[in-house]
């Protein structure tokens, strides 16, 4: 019905055209056929007088037929308005069919994308579907605390991967032998139990591939349990700072991760409606796959944003990733997570921890160590993590450290957003990673006169 709305007045002026061509070929001026001729003054003679005088004698019989030939053009002009008229419908008819199928494969490419992002965790998923679930929210299960026991033999403290603030990390193996993270939480306070009910509620409504997925949830007695997908390389500080100081990471590697957690935060930041501020991005909360894929994790603490949601709010965080206006003020912003995510590449530039001991009551960030030699191309080279340096292109190294710089500006309006932030980074990751650098060939370290890191 729609369609025929569009199109009506298209078809009255076909309709109005047409007929003025009928009315102008069917009835020509009487002027042309009753006015006489005038007469050409004397002694002088017109060739085109003298064609009309010759043809004068036929002036009735031409009348004639030219009334044929007026009959003749006003069927061919009926013909071909009625051919026009039928293609513009025809074309019309096609575009509006065209625009449906458009939507609609539209429609159906954003489902599937939604099955892709869900492809990889399906047998999981199913497998918690099998298993003893008690309840559902959203897409996650409530499983049963026995389920959980079992996987993790009781909870055994060599199935410990890591260890947080309200309690530890284990791996738990399930029946089919595929493996899982399961944290338990044992705090008893408000702030525990409202932490977990935070992470499970965002988590529920988030899919990103660079967003940790959660497959489950648990409660027995005082303990909570989340149940995530397993990520094989831990975090991202066990791997710069624990046992292999940074040695998997290779410099391509590090930049890979440093465009995941971007792609995650830009999602929180643009794509969730109302946009989601992690407010502890750290790390730590950076988990890192078996292909060194990086994925944002523990929004225990995250806010949505909005000013009834950030009023009265209490300062939670990590000293070393607060943003300073944050950590005096109290004010939270998109522009705290890209703070934190500037210390985050400073870390991987540096391989140093965002705040280390100088002494028993002393201590310094790696902020404010660093930012008067990010902005010396001299020096830059000189304070890079020992285990990447000379590595890179140089090129590369200037602006991952000017990247850097912008996002640990003291004023937040000085800092990029983390959209721009993520745009800067794509062109430095290789292809094969999920960027656009080409790589050909190492180019050589450029030669400079940079003192060395003890210097």
């Amino acid at each position: 019905m729609k369609f025929f709305l569009l199109i009506l007045p298209l078809l009255q002026s076909i309709w109005s055209f047409h007929f003025s061509i009928v009315e102008a070929i069917s009835d020509p001026p009487l002027s042309s056929i009753s006015a006489p001729l005038s007469s050409p003054p004397i002694g002088a003679t017109s060739p085109i007088s003298s064609s009309m005088a010759a043809f004068s004698p036929a002036i009735q019989e031409g009348s004639e037929e030219n009334q044929k030939d007026s009959h003749k053009k006003t069927f061919i002009a009926l013909t071909v308005a009625s051919a026009a008229l039928g293609v513009t419908i025809l074309i019309l008819l096609s575009l509006w069919i065209h625009k449906k199928c458009s939507q609609k494969s539209h429609k159906s490419n954003a489902q599937s994308s939604d099955a892709e992002k869900a492809l990889t965790l399906g047998p999981l998923l199913a497998k918690f579907n099998t298993m003893k679930v008690i309840g559902r929210k959203g897409s996650v299960s409530c499983i049963d605390y026995k389920v959980l026991e079992t996987a993790t033999n009781n909870f055994q403290e060599s199935n410990i991967l890591g260890e947080g603030g309200f309690g530890c990390v284990y791996k738990a193996r399930l029946d089919d032998n595929s493996h899982v993270a399961v944290k338990k939480i044992d705090g008893r306070g408000q702030d525990a139990e409202r932490e977990f009910e935070n992470e499970v509620d965002l988590l529920t409504k988030i899919q990103h591939p660079n967003i940790i997925s959660l497959l489950g949830y648990s409660s027995h007695e005082e303990s909570k349990f989340l149940v995530y997908e397993l990520m094989q390389n831990g975090s991202l500080e066990t791997e710069l700072h624990g046992p292999s100081h940074g040695s998997s990471l290779t410099w391509h590697i590090r930049m890979k991760i440093a465009l995941d957690a971007a792609r995650g935060l830009e999602y929180l930041h643009e794509h969730c409606n109302p946009p989601v501020i992690h407010r502890d991005l750290k790390s730590s909360n950076i988990l890192l796959d078996s292909n060194f894929n990086a994925k944002l994790s523990d929004f225990g603490l995250a806010v949505i944003d909005g000013p009834q949601n950030k009023n009265n709010l209490k300062l939670s965080g990590t000293l070393g990733y607060l943003a300073p206006e944050y950590l005096l003020d109290g004010k939270l912003t998109d522009k705290s997570d890209v703070y934190a995510f500037g210390v985050v590449l400073l870390e991987l530039l540096l391989g140093r921890k965002p705040v280390e001991k100088l002494a028993p009551a002393q201590c310094q960030s790696i902020v404010t160590w660093a930012m008067p030699q990010l902005t010396d191309r001299s020096k830059l080279p000189g304070i890079v993590d020992p285990v990447v340096r000379d590595t890179m292109d140089l090129k590369h190294l200037y602006q991952v450290a000017a990247v850097a710089v912008l996002c640990v500006q003291p004023e937040p309006s000085y800092r990029p957003l983390i959209t721009d932030v993520l745009h800067s980074l794509i062109p430095l990751v290789p292809v094969e990673l999920g960027g656009m650098l080409k790589v050909t060939q190492q180019a050589p370290p450029i030669n400079t006169t940079a003192p060395s890191a003890g210097g």
